[in-house]
């Protein structure tokens, strides 16, 4: 719950000052390890806060790559086993064509707010 409230964070500033304070606490509650891991790593965190407000939810979770890994797998177990290396790695690539081609495309990342000036994007974000 926690460092869930460190990504709800409207910019990366008040996300790092919101992760300065769960840091604390949980030094308090005698985390010292997982303190540093999270104070250590917060930059790389909060990357995603680098890009446009429209792609971070987007671009904050690896749900996308979890699940083309689950499928990869399934596949590869559907055949059981491969004449060589060479048949594995075919089946992966096309599948990796498969959904980059019809998941990753401009239904993935709506580029349309580029265009707009940035007076328009906060006004739109206000707005809801």
């Amino acid at each position: 719950m926690m460092l869930k409230a460190i990504h709800a964070q409207e910019n990366k500033e008040s996300a790092r000052e919101k992760a300065a304070q769960v840091g604390e606490k949980l030094k308090e509650m005698r985390l010292s390890a997982v303190a540093k891991k999270l104070t250590d790593g917060i930059e790389e965190i909060l990357t995603y806060m680098d890009f446009t407000t429209q792609h971070w939810t987007r671009i904050r979770t690896n749900n996308t790559i979890e699940r083309l890994d689950r499928e990869i797998k399934r596949r590869i177990k559907a055949i059981d086993a491969f004449p060589d290396g060479q048949g594995a790695l075919m089946l992966v690539c096309a599948r990796l064509r498969y959904v980059a081609g019809t998941q990753w495309g401009p239904r993935r990342l709506n580029m349309d707010h580029l265009s707009k000036p940035e007076e328009e994007l906060l006004s739109d974000i206000i707005a809801g």
